[in-house]
């Protein structure tokens, strides 16, 4: 088998873990919340930990990545997430729950900017767009954690027993993975952050990035809740799956799409799907109806954060890992304001009014979207 094909499966195999990691958390947050016998706003609160924690992490896995080649942080990063995953199902305070979440949340911060390091770095190997893929297992790897989880639920499983379970199955998967991934990615040059007036390539895809996740990062954590609270289904998870699904199914058509219609053209019809099925979901919030709608959530949002890394990835002013960490910054401040945002209005206004602001926040990426390919027309 060819180098570069075992790179990309080892590669691939570290982005579907990872989904599967981070999904199997995010689909038992309806069982956090309950185990506390927590309201809305106080779950908002104890999610802030989260992207607090990533924010922290973000300079350090710039630097891990300017400094060493990005399969040492990768491994190191995956071994202490899935630790930290296993804590959250052991912990039994709320202080000890916003700890384990917040290294849970530190770790994964690191994981994806080395993952996506390799992502760019291998894509320059191949003649076809390949991204979409990496991310299209990301969401695969979510897909069968929630499955999973679903599974868990209905059984009764503890959660103690289903986080644990999860952690050692992936921990040795990455052991084996971690043997094929890229040797000597570190770049010599575009490693070091430089202050001043912003640049306009990098603010821009920031941007994007931050209302992408706002959207991505409030389904992850309140789609369960929303099908428990508002559709009344006992098997809270079938939101989440459905979302995971179709978000997976996308990511793998995504690179296609991209050539067949083009990167500009891509950014508005995610726009207005992601709308669109929050609407559904929102004014039918019905069964079937909310299944359909945050199906067209996880399509429209799947293209968004493939398309913008590596659009990063073409910067001429910072490396490719430099400059995925920089525009994640945003991505960070998106998870940090949205679903804590949703847990503060659902606890004023009810919760399927609060899911009104993705409709806003989706369709403000088409204007943004529009003015960065200006931007860049104006420099070439």
């Amino acid at each position: 088998m060819d180098l570069k094909v075992k790179q990309r499966l080892a590669l691939g195999t570290f982005f579907f873990l990872s989904g599967l990691s981070f999904a199997t958390w995010a689909s038992r947050i309806p069982t956090i919340k309950t185990f506390f016998n927590l309201n809305e706003a106080e779950l908002g609160t104890i999610l802030l930990a989260m992207p607090i924690s990533s924010l922290i992490g973000l300079p350090i896995s710039g630097w891990l990545v300017s400094k060493f080649d990005s399969r040492n942080p990768l491994l190191v990063s995956f071994t202490l997430f899935n630790i930290s995953l296993i804590w959250i199902g052991y912990v039994q305070s709320t202080f000890a729950l916003v700890i384990a979440i917040s290294l849970f949340s530190f770790f994964m911060r690191i994981l994806n900017i080395a993952m996506n390091t390799q992502s760019i770095i291998l894509q320059r190997k191949f003649e076809k767009r390949i991204v979409g893929s990496f991310h299209g297992l990301w969401s695969t790897g979510g897909l069968i954690g929630v499955a999973f989880s679903t599974v868990m639920v209905k059984l009764n499983v503890s959660i103690e027993s289903h986080l644990l379970g999860v952690s050692i199955f992936t921990m040795v998967l990455t052991l084996v993975a971690y043997l094929y991934t890229i040797k000597n990615d570190k770049s010599p040059t575009g490693n070091k952050l430089i202050f001043g007036k912003p640049d306009p390539f990098i603010l821009y895809l920031g941007i994007i990035i931050f209302l992408a996740a706002i959207c991505e990062g409030g389904m992850f954590d309140w789609s369960g809740v929303f099908f428990k609270e508002v559709i009344k289904e006992e098997v809270f998870t079938y939101g989440y799956l459905s979302f995971m699904a179709c978000m997976a199914l996308s990511r793998f058509y995504s690179d296609k799409l991209i050539q067949e219609i083009g990167t500009k053209k891509t950014f508005v019809f995610s726009a207005v799907v992601i709308s669109v099925g929050i609407l559904v979901a929102v004014i039918f919030p019905y069964f079937w109806t909310a299944l359909l709608g945050f199906c067209l959530v996880g399509f429209g949002t799947a293209a968004i954060f493939p398309m913008t890394f590596a659009l990063a990835g073409t910067s001429k002013k910072y490396s490719p890992g430099m400059a995925i960490s920089i525009i994640s910054t945003y991505g960070i401040l998106g998870m940090f304001i949205g679903p804590p945002m949703i847990g503060y209005l659902a606890h004023a206004f009810g919760l399927k009014n609060a899911f009104l602001v993705f409709v806003v926040v989706g369709l403000l990426i088409i204007p943004i979207s529009q003015m960065f390919f200006r931007s860049q027309s104006k420099m070439s």
